[in-house]
């Protein structure tokens, strides 16, 4: 007992002279025995200690010769050193304090680190066709070297070094100089002075110019199918970004299961570098059962049938029968595919049953629009008929036919579809009919949606939405209900049932001529896959501006990234009545 308790007096004291010494915190990680008796003791700054423990492998067993010992103490240092190296550490002090062969002094290998190496001075240099007199070749090598990650005055760590060399490089072979290697790299470092110099020195090679599309992997599609798609002509400088965008755009039609787009960069043939398109097509007929939940509407389950292929003109047919506990839908549509000016046609017939706060709905139409898609616009506008069976509890039935000519014009640009971190999203929507034509009621529809993501520090997201509308006319009456407002559940406002905000008609709850809306919402990403929300929202639909009383809705959620994008499972709380509810969506909705 007294030979412990010594040992720990010792350990103790020693730690504590580190501390009032070296300034810092030191921890202690030891080794032990097979019948739990200490071996060896290694001491460190924090900063370091997990480092070590990860990558330096201790005695398991106590080493009884002081041949044993000293060769222990020479591979430590050796080894302590290479590691703290990679760290920006490269004057470490490694001491062993005392000795195997008194049962009651467990040595201790004590690790101070020295300073740690800053960068001094950055080096970047060029060869190849950059450095030509060209116009734009002094922004090129000014725009790459402001990417440099690594600058003057931040910490040194061999990690760090190869992972700004990888980032240089991927840079400058993205932007039209698809050949371009490292020709040397140089990291010098002044121990006595804890710094270091860093020289790269990069080729640049040709600059690369867009060749033919080499398309393989087609059976049933024309090549226009794909060359429609084409964000960039013959001639065009290379980048990579375009060949990216390309890709995207051809995965995002249904034609294909899989898509590779892609280039050699033989500098043979950098004046026009063939690009190699690989695709997969989709069973021209596909037959699919799914089912789902979201607090909106409940419980779904869907049958969905597609023919990729339709007359044989690659037309998209797409029949779907969907269920849910407050909406029932059968829906068919065609699409067709863009053409070389990026305009596609769509033909569209759907009946829709609901049953949401009261208001029971029997619609009917059909519709035909003209889109121009790109990868950042759509701009819509098209002509559609409905005729809507109007059943409010407790009022009376109405019967409302409309003929709509609707434009829409939607604006979004973020940095991931699926995991937004940044980005805008712009939308405004007009539309209207006439008695004159086929409508029962003159009336002219607006509506205004924005959405932006601005991060918060290396995780976090802070997340804005406001949405407007108003629907000009004599009254309410005559109009269907998707040309007039409600608001209330998931990307509206929480806490509140899903379109209760309203206007009462009865016992229900039904359209009104105005709309405002808008939500604050923070998320904390605690790890990769899951983070954390809080949220605020407020608004509602009414009959007139005068009559619009906002309501608020606040709560916290749990975020989780699926493949599918981010899901949401919130909590809110209704303010005006204290009413909490839950909600599950999917959290990103364009």
């Amino acid at each position: 007992m007294h030979h412990a308790q010594n040992t720990s007096n010792k350990i103790s004291i020693f730690l504590l002279f580190l501390f009032l010494i070296h300034g810092q915190l030191v921890i202690a990680e030891s080794t032990e025995s097979e019948n739990g008796t200490a071996i060896i003791t290694m001491t460190a700054p924090e900063s370091i200690l997990a480092f070590l423990n990860q990558y330096f492998k201790l005695p398991d067993k106590a080493i009884t010769s002081t041949t044993a010992q000293l060769a222990f103490l020479r591979r430590a240092k050796k080894e302590i050193s290479e590691l703290l190296a990679t760290e920006g550490y490269f004057t470490p002090v490694v001491v062993l304090q005392g000795n195997w062969h008194d049962d009651t002094d467990i040595p201790i290998l004590s690790i101070e680190p020295g300073p740690l190496t800053k960068v001094s001075e950055v080096n970047i240099e060029f060869q190849g066709d950059i450095i030509n007199n060209e116009p734009g070749q002094q922004a090129d090598m000014k725009r790459i070297r402001d990417s440099w990650p690594l600058s003057t005055g931040e910490p040194f760590r061999s990690n760090d070094w190869e992972q700004a060399k990888a980032t240089i490089l991927s840079k400058i072979k993205g932007d039209k100089y698809a050949a371009a290697y490292i020709v040397d790299s140089k990291a010098v470092v002044d121990p006595h002075k804890s710094l270091v110099e860093l020289t790269i020195v990069i080729d640049s090679g040709p600059v690369f110019y867009f060749g033919e599309l080499m398309i393989s992997g087609l059976e049933r599609y024309d090549e226009s199918a794909i060359k429609n798609f084409m964000l960039f002509r013959a001639g065009d400088p290379y980048t990579r970004k375009q060949l990216n965008d390309f890709q995207t755009a051809l995965q995002d039609i249904p034609h294909f299961r899989s898509v590779s787009v892609d280039i050699e960069p033989d500098i043979s043939q950098h004046q026009a570098i063939p690009v190699q398109v690989l695709v997969t097509e989709m069973e021209a007929r596909h037959f699919a059962i799914g089912a789902g939940y979201g607090s909106n509407n409940g419980a779904r389950g869907e049958l969905n049938f597609r023919n990729h292929n339709l007359f044989e003109q690659a037309w998209y047919l797409n029949s779907t029968l969907r269920i849910e506990q407050k909406r029932q839908t059968v829906f068919t549509g065609i699409d067709t595919l863009p053409n070389q000016n990026n305009i596609q046609y769509s033909l569209g017939a759907n009946l829709q049953t609901t049953d949401i706060e009261g208001l029971e709905t029997i619609n009917q139409r059909v519709g035909l629009t003209r889109n121009y898609r790109t990868q950042e616009l759509l701009r819509q506008i098209g002509l559609t008929w409905q005729r809507e069976e109007k059943r409010p509890s407790g009022a009376i039935n109405q019967i409302n036919t409309a003929l709509v000519l609707d434009w829409q014009w939607r604006y979004h640009i973020v940095d991931d579809p699926l995991h937004i971190r940044k980005g805008h999203v712009a939308e405004i929507q007009v539309g209207g009919g006439s008695q004159q034509l086929l409508s029962e009621q003159d009336f002219v529809r607006s509506y205004g949606r924005y959405q932006g993501w601005w991060p918060v520090g290396e995780k976090d997201v802070f997340f804005l939405r406001g949405e407007a509308g108003y629907t000009l006319a004599q009254s309410r009456f005559g109009i269907p209900q998707e040309y007039l407002f409600r608001a209330g559940g998931i990307h509206s406002v929480r806490g509140y049932d899903f379109n209760s905000l309203g206007v009462r008609e009865g016992n229900a709850t039904v359209g009104g001529r105005v709309l405002a809306t808008g939500t604050m919402e923070y998320t904390r990403w605690f790890k990769p896959h899951w983070g954390a929300a809080f949220f605020a929202d407020i608004g509602s639909a009414a009959d007139r501006w005068q009559k619009l009383n906002a309501f608020l809705g606040y709560g916290a959620g749990i975020r989780w990234r699926s493949p599918a994008g981010p899901l949401a499972l919130d909590i809110a709380r209704a303010d005006k009545t204290g009413t909490i509810r839950f909600h599950f969506s999917l959290a990103v909705a364009f």
